[in-house]
């Protein structure tokens, strides 16, 4: 039967769906089939608006969330005396749901004023649905009692905090008194798992004054001495995550666009009236700011375009009020500004009244900006009380390794042994950015090579606050120590000594002989590079590994229900049979490293003894050398796609293949292949997919795509420290 948790606010301002979301996150990465349901919306009229809840959990998960009831049907239903039908629906509506999930995490109605009937219908569903209760309430630093009386108050609609379905209670945005350690708290990974807590001092500081918080909630709630209640989750209070884009400022102010820049993207981290000359706001001209300013200050709008210029990444400008604008500063806004992305907006209200409306934005996630709710809620999953979840259920259901417990796993393994990771291209914004997130998280010991001035310049100009044990290695000090142990490497080679300095020239050369030399543990390089300049160095001073026949590689394709591994996508252009076969037992002992059950098929455009040709010989040929070698594998071969990836075709196609068409390697027969299926696959399905993960070299060496977002190196970062484990 499927397993049914019910949220819902023991107060205002508690952040239902936020909380919501990341529960049915939390589950996700815990391996559990989770769906998210909201069976009657907040919303009066869904068929003209539908409820954000669900726009946003149909982006967040696999499982497609059904529409709610609409808030006036429900109405309805309740003025005609009919609850018990209109309960009816909301069973039904959940209970469709079993065939794909284990868990579904339901989400309640908000009570506002003069509607209190919301209360009476969370109560009705909870009983209906026979689901567990889990109470969201906002917490303020050392106000136990004020959170204990909300929660015990709330509970006694569904029979009290001893009643047998009211189990929990999660303290949300959770604010400290001191304003230093909330700010750094904002940025923990975990706090109820003490093995994945980064090293920095003041983010274990600001983590044990939560969980002290957390115990003083325990200890002086007597709610929480209740039978089987608990507190399953204390989240931080992060002003981080209230980041509005400046779309959504647009919109809220009714503004006139002079310069749209880059406004779907640009958020607001801080907000600065400027009514001062220049020299005395330049303070202010910071990554993130909103500069809202009277549009005759001509003075400071210059100010501001030339900051934009000079690639500080301000969140925007905002001209006041009702003055006719000069025709240069337009003429600015739209020709001098091209290519900065700086967004500028005009209204007619006085500055005054135009910051009184910005800090009054609502804080919640607007239904189109899922970048901001991904980031929320896997904030919120890494606050949960993880331990308590799996207790509860996770044993007792069968799991999958799901996209999201994935790459939670990638950080959670990483952090078992802390590896240090040279990044060759130090200087890049995104490996900045990467970096110090993986230091911060404990992930890795992360190396930034370049000019320590420049990595700390760009650092600043993208408001990145470099953690104290990240290392700075000045390339140019360094490169001489290297030209003997290189020229020792490649004697032989025909590397005369000038060839030899202009070799260490490059930065990615450089690392690679760091990490021949056993400095650090790992290379990632590839964000400006290409993966020829990453792979050649290595394939030179790396060497491979001695039972490796061929260096390859594989992508980790996070697909909406799983993650598949697919090799050889990067590296070798038409493998003979017994490469393939290389090539396959490779990938199977990255997939079995990295928490994949292996069950190899590899790949043809004929299945079985189907067809012939020289093509699907070679897999023929390259299977039967692969089970010889692995017996202890479960591998496939020749099999087409469909038959290696869907039980039904498999059952038509390949009835005999011991697969059954739950393939997770998939090995292509030549790059063209590979390489093609791969992209064909990430961009039609809009999905992540990680690598190229080197494989055969003795020491991890691992390429980028030069598009690689910041979340892609960190993820790879990670895998590279993991395979240094090994």
């Amino acid at each position: 039967m499927i397993h049914k948790f019910f949220l819902c606010a023991s107060g205002p301002n508690a952040g239902l769906t936020s909380i919501a979301l990341g529960t049915a996150r939390a589950l996700d990465r815990l391996g559990v089939r989770v769906a998210f349901c909201k069976p009657i919306s907040q919303e009066q009229q869904v068929e003209t608006r539908v409820d954000a809840s669900i726009l946003l959990a149909e982006h967040l998960f696999s499982i497609k969330p059904p529409q709610p009831i609409n808030l006036a049907e429900a109405e309805r239903y309740l003025r005609e005396g009919r609850s018990d039908d209109l309960m009816e629906r909301v069973v039904e509506m959940v209970e469709s749901l079993s065939a794909q999930a284990d868990v579904v995490v339901v989400e309640g109605l908000l009570s506002t004023e003069g509607q209190s009937f919301k209360n009476r219908l969370n109560r009705d569903m909870a009983k209906a649905l026979g689901a567990e209760v889990i109470f969201v309430g906002q917490y303020q630093f050392g106000n136990y009692k004020a959170f204990y009386q909300e929660v015990e108050v709330a509970a006694t609609l569904f029979g009290g905090v001893n009643h047998p379905s009211v189990i929990g209670c999660i303290a949300n945005r959770v604010a400290l008194k001191d304003e230093k350690a909330q700010g750094v708290a904002s940025n923990l990974p975990v706090l109820f798992d003490e093995a994945a807590n980064s090293s920095e001092r003041d983010q274990k500081e600001a983590a044990q004054a939560i969980r002290e918080e957390c115990e003083l909630i325990r200890s002086k709630c007597h709610v929480m001495e209740a039978q089987d209640f608990s507190l399953l989750g204390c989240v931080p209070d992060n002003p981080g995550l209230r980041s509005a884009r400046m779309v959504d400022v647009a919109n809220e102010l009714g503004a006139q666009i002079l310069h749209r820049g880059n406004l779907q993207s640009r958020r607001v981290r801080s907000m600065a009236l400027c009514a001062r000359n220049v020299p005395n706001m330049l303070h202010v001209l910071q990554p993130g700011a909103l500069i809202v300013v009277p549009g005759d200050r001509n003075d400071v709008i210059m100010a501001v375009a030339l900051a934009s210029i000079n690639k500080v990444p301000l969140a925007g400008l905002i001209l006041t009020g009702k003055m006719d604008l000069d025709e240069r500063i337009l003429d600015l806004c739209r020709n001098g500004l091209e290519g900065t992305g700086l967004p500028v907006l005009r209204v007619h209200l006085d500055s005054f009244q135009t910051a009184s409306n910005l800090a009054n934005i609502s804080p919640a996630v607007p239904s189109d900006d899922f970048e901001r709710i991904g980031h929320v809620v896997d904030f919120i999953a890494r606050n949960l009380n993880h331990g308590w979840f799996k207790e509860r259920i996770v044993q007792k259901l069968s799991t999958r390794l799901s996209p999201a417990a994935f790459r939670y796993q990638l950080a959670f393994k990483a952090r078992a042994q802390l590896k240090r990771i040279v990044l060759p291209e130090g200087e890049e914004p995104r490996t900045i950015i990467a970096a110090a997130a993986c230091v911060e998280r404990g992930i890795a010991d992360c190396v930034l090579l370049g000019d320590p001035e420049e990595i700390r310049r760009v650092a600043a100009a993208n408001a990145v606050v470099l953690p104290r044990e990240m290392t700075l290695i000045d390339a140019s000090a360094v490169r001489d120590r290297y030209f003997g142990p290189l020229m020792e490497r490649r004697k032989g080679k025909g590397l005369s000594e000038e060839r030899g300095k202009e070799a260490l020239e490059d930065n990615v050369v450089l690392g690679t002989m760091m990490l021949a030399l056993g400095e650090v543990d790992g290379l990632v390089s590839g964000a400006v590079h290409s993966s020829a300049s990453t792979i050649r160095p290595a394939l030179q001073l790396i060497k491979t590994k001695p039972e490796a026949k061929v260096v390859s590689s594989v992508f980790f394709m996070c697909l909406p229900d799983e993650v598949l591994v697919y090799g050889d996508c990067a590296v070798n252009p038409d493998p003979d049979a017994s490469a393939l076969a290389d090539i396959a037992i490779q990938s199977a002992e990255t997939a079995i490293q990295f928490g994949i059950e292996p069950r190899i098929a590899l790949i043809s455009y004929s299945t079985g003894e189907s067809g012939s040709g020289v093509d699907v010989e070679k897999v023929r040929e390259a299977t039967r050398l692969a089970k010889a070698q692995r017996p202890d594998l479960l591998i496939d071969g020749p099999l087409q796609y469909d038959a290696a990836a869907i039980p039904d075709v498999a059952e038509k196609k390949a009835p005999a293949s011991p697969l059954g068409g739950r393939a997770t390697v998939f090995i292509f027969p030549d790059l063209n292949t590979g390489n093609t299926t791969y992209k064909a696959v990430q961009r039609s399905a809009n999905l992540i997919s990680i690598g190229p993960i080197l494989q055969g070299l003795n020491k991890p060496v691992n390429d980028l795509s030069r598009g690689a977002l910041v979340d892609d190196i960190i993820y790879t970062i990670a895998a590279t420290a993991i395979q240094a484990q090994s």
